[in-house]
């Protein structure tokens, strides 16, 4: 019996314009950036996929570390916008594909990314056991998480006397609480390590990103600061995962 997989090609809405969320969230962007050169910086791979990158906003940047590079992304709408946006970057590679359905073979891959795809998934072991099955025996990957335990939290669970929860949180209003309605949670990281273990990967480096998102911070501190701390606090904040996301670098578990 074949296995099925469910479709997640929600950004073919015409509402779900990917492009556009990004205007005005350059710090987010440079945050996500100074991450990769931190994980990436040194090394060099032969085929770099970024699985539901989108647009390709992210892709541009594994070209600087990578030899060929492949936009996986389910949405066809997204694809025809990183047409444009990848104009100038006629290499990458512009793919329809799901994260749960990866159309390569066992342990062809030396890096992946996915970056921004986990708040979708309330349960990634599908995912995370196909980027297992792909992924080379020295190969790397650069998983993002959307982290629920984040400082903000803590403190509001602390004065309210509760538990930060293990399991994924379902961040959604409840008018948005709907079947056809994207999923959006965040997770808590060390389930997620979990989850990866399970999967047959392990983590070997932490960061925790976006540590200074505030709409007030980026109003008021100028932007090449913003990004100067930020570099500073992405590794020495990554053990207590104090921000909103956390990167975590992964291989192959022998």
């Amino acid at each position: 019996m074949s296995k099925t997989h469910k479709k997640a090609d929600q950004y073919n809405d015409p509402n779900h314009n990917y492009l556009k969320y990004w205007l005005g969230r350059d710090y987010e962007h440079q945050a996500e950036v100074l991450a990769f050169k931190r994980l990436l910086s040194g090394k060099r791979f032969k085929h770099a996929v970024d699985i539901g990158g989108g647009y390709g906003r992210l892709c541009v940047e594994l070209e600087k570390y990578a030899d060929k590079v492949t936009l996986a992304e389910p949405s066809q709408q997204q694809l025809d916008i990183a047409k444009d946006f990848l104009k100038d970057h006629k290499e990458i590679e512009r793919k329809l594909m799901q994260a749960d359905d990866l159309k390569y073979k066992d342990s062809e891959l030396d890096l992946i990314t996915m970056i921004r795809v986990m708040h979708h998934l309330p349960d990634p072991s599908s995912e995370f056991a196909e980027i297992s099955r792909v992924l080379a025996d020295d190969g790397l990957a650069i998983i993002e998480v959307a982290n629920y335990v984040h400082f903000r939290n803590r403190v509001k669970h602390l004065i309210k006397n509760e538990k930060m929860p293990i399991e994924p949180v379902d961040i959604r209003s409840e008018k948005n609480k709907r079947e056809d309605e994207i999923p959006f949670v965040n997770h808590n990281p060390k389930t997620v390590i979990k989850q990866l273990a399970h999967a047959g990967l392990k983590v070997e480096r932490i960061l925790s990103v976006s540590n200074l998102r505030s709409t007030i911070l980026k109003k008021t501190v100028p932007h090449g600061a913003m990004i100067a701390i930020e570099g500073i606090l992405q590794p020495i904040l990554s053990k207590s995962y104090f921000g909103p996301s956390i990167f975590f670098l992964v291989s192959k578990a022998k």
